[in-house]
């Protein structure tokens, strides 16, 4: 097992300075042990008036969430300053972090230069093929852009809470609380103490988190020891040591869905930058909300799923109908679909439609016979 001492000697920071950039060349790891050094290099990169400061991640080797609340905190430092934070040459997994948490937006990414003497212009890489589940329900999902299972948009929300406590100032606690089944809940949150903030909301019906997840505007509770809007709910947050709350809400198009919750033991904890910053981390949490499709009801989901099955039946009549008519396999009749919907921009249901119609004899037409019958 790797010692902390261990990972701290294989951790380094390289750093240089070019006029106003600062590049800042990592290697090792990056975690809870470490990412505290990797912020201080940043923030002294900031402090001394670099305006464009780079992080050169070509030899980093992993990439913890703490990391990630450097990138942050650093990326929202030069932004108010009219600077900017690069990262360059990251990994995929770190360029998949930046994507999920939306800091993606906030920093410039410079791409790895491709090395010459691994892939030629000939060569290819085989991707490992994804599994087809057997459960309609997951291929609806997928056909609506919704993640398989609570637990994919979960785990971004719990990276999202660790962002925030790493870099909202005065978060002694972060929690998100979704409406999930007519309730809210608490799906992810720092530690115990704030779940039970969130509990006591939740059991006393009132509290900043649930009027924001109710009313999609954002409440603060600058001291609670002067605050009166939820008298059922104040005893038990004192008594968990809570004293200010910062509450943001989680739009799903444009619906509340849920509340972004920042608590800390001290009181008006929350200046306007961390209120903004506050803002920000909800936004995109709202934004992993909507392509997740949170809004979405049991019955609207039913209905796609239905709509999704029609879909599936006229596709299997088109491939049938170019099986028989040109005498290809299954796959290359499939494939002939999906080529002539991409080259003229229509759906592939729209295309197996007209197939399907084309094939279907008219119905003659009778013509009424004349009033008065036949001539005898």
């Amino acid at each position: 097992m790797t010692t902390g001492s261990a990972r701290i000697a294989e951790f380094g920071v390289a750093a240089s300075f070019v006029e106003e950039e600062a590049v800042l060349a990592v290697r090792g790891e990056v975690d809870m042990v470490t990412s505290p050094t990797l912020g201080c290099f940043v923030d002294a990169a900031i402090d001394s008036g670099h305006s464009s400061v780079v992080l050169d991640l070509a030899e980093l080797d992993f990439m913890s969430v703490s990391g990630m609340g450097v990138i942050a905190s650093g990326a929202f430092r030069l932004g108010l300053s009219g600077g900017a934070l690069t990262i360059r040459s990251p990994s995929a997994m770190v360029r998949r972090l930046l994507d999920i948490t939306g800091l993606a937006t906030l920093v410039r990414v410079e791409e790895p230069q491709a090395s010459s003497g691994h892939l030629g212009p000939e060569q290819s890489v085989d991707l490992p093929e994804v599994p087809v589940s057997t459960n309609p329900y997951d291929h609806l999902k997928r056909v609506t852009a919704v993640p398989s299972n609570d637990e994919v948009v979960d785990a971004a929300l719990r990276l999202v809470v660790a962002l925030a406590q790493a870099t909202v100032g005065g978060a002694d606690g972060v929690s998100v609380s979704l409406r999930r089944h007519g309730r809210l809940a608490t799906v992810a949150a720092s530690d115990q103490t704030i779940s039970d903030m969130d509990a006591i909301q939740y059991a006393t019906g009132e509290g900043p988190c649930v009027d924001a997840s109710v009313e999609g505007r954002w409440f603060h509770a600058e001291s609670l020891d002067t605050e009166f809007r939820w008298p059922a709910f104040m005893p038990g947050a004192q008594a968990l040591g809570i004293n200010s709350i910062l509450s943001s809400p989680l739009l799903a198009r444009d619906k509340p869905v849920g509340a972004l919750n920042i608590y800390s033991r001290t009181e008006s904890a929350f200046a306007p930058k961390d209120q903004e910053l506050a803002s920000v981390f909800a936004a995109q949490a709202s934004v992993i909300l909507t392509e997740a499709g949170l809004d979405v009801t049991d019955e609207q989901l039913a209905s796609r799923f239905r709509e999704a099955l029609r879909s599936r039946e006229v596709i299997s009549q088109a491939q049938g109908v170019i099986m028989e008519r040109d005498g290809v396999s299954e796959d290359n009749a499939y494939s002939d679909l999906r080529r002539f919907s991409r080259w003229n921009g229509r759906p592939l249901r729209e295309r197996a439609h007209d197939i399907v119609v084309s094939t279907q004899r008219p119905q003659p037409h009778l013509e009424p016979e004349p009033v008065g019958g036949h001539d005898g």
